[in-house]
């Protein structure tokens, strides 16, 4: 496998009993690179991002990522190994406030000497959190509110937020601004940037055209639970993916190596 590949699939395949959401998909990802994953409903895109992160099992194939074969148990170990995600559902805890929110499961903590017994460090988290807002454009009036008391958009962002603070090695976006406005869109199409512009690999999954042909390089279309297209951004357009898409155009088995 070349070293500058982050993610690589091979055969990835998960069926739930007999419906089979996801067949033989074969992907690759190279450092730097932000790729889109396109697709109608229910065509394997959303499947295919809890294989990569450990959300379900895979019923069969191979993940390889930073050049190990990896079996993540849940996300936790996905996280761990350097994956941060940004899932539909946003995982997040309605009754914290945004510093609990961004440090839930690594929190910061002090008079580590003290053994078992640590105390955690409110004031180091609030001022990281302050940091990571900054820095992501993320705007929230008072981060002491809890997610309950927030908009759609800011629950969004804190999420986006959170996980472009802490990714090492990748990002994922499972639609990220299905919901949004104008303007809290914006802000998140703005984090994308900032990661592209840090050389960080990120992997959009999307409906949004626009968007799609404004922020990545490559766009992997899927339909009914395969891989139907690999294409780069400047050889294609949107009437193209549409076509794929939908089926009316077909693509060749292509060779991942070659992406």
């Amino acid at each position: 496998m070349s070293n500058d590949i982050v993610l690589e699939t091979k055969g990835l395949t998960k069926h739930y009993g007999g419906v089979h959401a996801l067949n033989d998909a074969n992907f690759v990802l190279r450092k730097g690179e932000h790729v889109a994953i396109m697709g109608d409903n229910g065509a394997g895109k959303s499947t295919f991002v809890r294989q990569i992160t450990g959300v379900e099992q895979r019923t069969s194939g191979e993940v390889i990522f930073d050049g190990q074969s990896v079996n993540f148990t849940g996300p936790i170990d996905a996280r761990e190994a350097g994956i941060e995600t940004v899932f539909q559902t946003l995982a997040l805890a309605d009754h914290l406030d945004v510093p609990d929110n961004l440090f839930l499961g690594r929190e910061k903590t002090k008079f580590n000497w003290l053994g078992p017994f640590r105390l955690l460090d409110y004031k180091a988290m609030r001022q990281d959190t302050m940091n990571a807002l900054e820095r992501t454009g993320v705007k929230i009036p008072n981060i002491n509110n809890t997610i309950e008391r927030m908009s759609g958009g800011q629950r969004q962002c804190v999420a986006i937020a959170r996980t472009a603070s802490f990714a090492s090695k990748l990002t994922i976006m499972d639609e990220p601004t299905a919901a949004l406005g104008v303007q809290e869109t914006a802000q998140v199409e703005n984090i994308i940037h900032t990661l592209k512009s840090q050389g960080e690999p990120l992997i959009l999954v999307s409906h949004n055209m626009r968007q799609v042909m404004d922020l990545v390089d490559r766009i992997v279309v899927f339909r009914r639970g395969r891989i139907v297209a690999n294409l780069r951004k400047e050889e294609t357009d949107g009437q193209d993916v549409v076509a794929y898409i939908t089926g009316a155009k077909t693509q060749p088995e292509y060779d991942v190596e070659d992406t």
